[in-house]
């Protein structure tokens, strides 16, 4: 009888050790954060005062989209914003494709990733115009595998300079609208019918466009690369755990792509959490927000809003619903040397990060 006591101690020891294993809600102000895929498109710094509220370090991606002129401007905010804030942002620099078709423009182009890298930029930005939108002065679509680039890459590897790229869209880009499986891609291709490759058959399709990137990395084996958006192998987690024992120097982003893992948690939950324990050193935090530095109060309502309903999907194991897909999934509970990684380490290691 008198062993009873030292029975129940231990019992309560060891059920306070499992429940420490994961975090809660209510841990998510106290945990230092990361939002790895992030964009500053304004001189505000309505994105700095909510990040620094809810414990969050932010890293811009600069994007050509637009014109050159935007791609400086943005350089030259992000050194701005570093300064000012060096512990709680860092930033990605891109470069544009203008003059393509001149001799000098591989010269001119490192030369500006090395003036960018020297002035903060922790890694380049490769976008999605490369592969579905860009063209030489023949009229043919450039890919990310153009031999071209190849002089950029390998400068880039051996310099040890990330190469963060958005090549190809979700898989669901190549499907009817109707077809789609979630509400937000089907929002997005109903609103941007030029990048809805459905309705563009002449473009290089979905397999094309991951069949030219995969060359491009085994082109570049010692290039360090981040897969955004979860490298457009967002509809299977299958897929991408191929992906990333293909290519050891890769990594991917959750960027945006929320919404296909929901999906595929509602049917498999035990499988998606079996690939973020898996692969957990390869699994970067991002969301793929953008401050345009307008309706300050509503943006960062919406900036903690989209931390916190991701932070529960990842750190607790509640039924929950959201507006980008139907129905009902369940969160993951990734244990708490799980949720670091994904939410600061990995970020800091891949993107060689200062703590």
């Amino acid at each position: 009888m008198k062993t009873y006591p030292i029975f129940y101690v231990l019992l309560c020891v060891f059920l306070i050790s499992c429940k420490s294993e994961f975090y809660t809600i209510n841990d998510f102000p106290k945990i230092r954060k990361i939002d790895a895929h992030y964009h500053i498109y304004s001189e505000s710094n309505n994105s700095l005062e909510q990040a620094q509220k809810d414990n969050f370090k932010l890293v811009a991606i600069n994007t050509y989209t637009g014109n050159c002129e935007r791609v400086k401007k943005t350089q030259t905010e992000s050194e701005k914003i570093q300064n000012e804030f060096p512990a709680d942002f860092g930033f990605t620099t891109t470069f544009c494709l203008d003059g393509w078709d001149d001799e000098n423009w591989v010269k001119n182009t490192i030369s500006w990733l090395d003036s960018c890298i020297a002035n903060g930029a922790i890694a380049v930005k490769v976008w999605k115009n490369i592969g579905m939108e860009f063209r030489d002065k023949d009229s043919l679509i450039i890919m990310v595998d153009n031999s071209k680039f190849d002089p950029i890459f390998k400068h880039m590897a051996k310099k040890g300079i990330p190469l963060a790229g958005h090549l190809g869209e979700p898989k669901n880009c190549w499907l009817p609208t109707e077809e789609m499986t979630t509400n937000n891609d089907r929002n997005y291709f109903t609103n941007n019918p030029k990048y809805h490759m459905y309705l563009h058959p002449e473009l290089p399709s979905y397999k094309e466009q991951i069949a030219a990137r995969n060359k491009m990395l085994e082109k570049h084996p010692e290039l360090v690369f981040i897969g955004c958006h979860l490298a457009s192998l967002e509809w299977s987690v299958d897929e991408l755990a191929l992906f990333l024992d293909r290519f050891p120097n890769a990594s991917v982003d959750m960027a945006a792509r929320m919404g296909q893992l929901y999906f595929q948690a509602q049917s498999n939950n035990k499988k998606v959490r079996d690939f973020f324990i898996q692969y957990q050193d390869r699994i970067i935090y991002g969301t793929d927000l953008i401050d345009n530095g307008k309706d300050k109060t509503s943006f960062q309502n919406r900036m903690h809003k989209t931390w916190l309903n991701d932070w529960e999907f990842l750190v607790t194991n509640n039924i929950m619903t959201s507006d980008l897909i139907d129905g009902e999934f369940r969160g993951l509970q990734l244990p708490k040397v799980v949720i670091d990684k994904i939410f600061r380490i990995n970020a800091e290691h891949w993107y060689n990060l200062v703590p």
